[in-house]
This record gives C-alpha cells, sequence and structure tokens, in this order.
C-alpha cells in the first residue's frame, strides 16, 4: 500500500471518498499482487514500478469517481465494455456507492488482468 495513495484518497470530500476507497480495495482484493503508487497525480496499479498505471487507475473527478482500465489486448468488443475516447485506456464512472456494481467491477478488473 502507497502512503500518497491513503493521502490522495482522504483529501477527497464524501461520496468521493468512500468511492475510492471502496474502488482500492477491490482492486487490491482482486489483485492482490499489483503495486499501487501515484503516478500524474492519481492513483495506478501495475505489475511493475515501469508499469504502475499499466492496468488500472481511480481518480476523483467534480461529481463521479472514474476508475480506468488498461485496453491492451482487449477485443473491440470487450473495449465497448468501457466509456471514454482513449486509445491506451478506458474507464467506467462511479457517481456513488449505493449504484455501485461491486458484481461486474469485479469481473472487468479480472478481464484486464488476464490481458
Amino acid at each position: 500500500m502507497d502512503k500518497k495513495v491513503v493521502e490522495y484518497i482522504q483529501k477527497q470530500k464524501s461520496p468521493l471518498k468512500e468511492i475510492l476507497q471502496k474502488l482500492r480495495k477491490i482492486i487490491l482484493t482482486t489483485v492482490p499482487e499489483i503495486n499501487e503508487e501515484m503516478r500524474v497525480g492519481v492513483p495506478c496499479y501495475g505489475y511493475t514500478k515501469k508499469d504502475s498505471c499499466g492496468k488500472y487507475y481511480i481518480v476523483a473527478l467534480k461529481d463521479h469517481v472514474n476508475l480506468g482500465f488498461s485496453l491492451k489486448g482487449l477485443s473491440k468488443k470487450e473495449q465497448t465494455l468501457f466509456e471514454g475516447t482513449g486509445k491506451t485506456m478506458k474507464h467506467i464512472k462511479v457517481y456513488s456507492l449505493k449504484e455501485m456494481d461491486e458484481k461486474k467491477i469485479i469481473e472487468l478488473i479480472r478481464l484486464v488482468k488476464e490481458k
């Protein structure tokens, strides 16, 4: 666990802070071998220090949190499961803990992990 990630999350206002905490827990539980660190100002996750933003990221925005995913190795059809126009990463938006579909998030994390 990265101290700077904890600090980043603690600085956020509710409900974004709680959403970030939950997403972080889901990532670290689903992929316990993942590295966590702050990169480009946001919590990033990858398998090596060089690749720390290589798989996932979480970022608090004005009224929601984005959970970003690497597109590397995903089919065009699999890429449609995510939002955004990025060429290497896309995301899903989470507006509240209540609407968070933890099962779907775990499935998406595992999908990207396998690629």
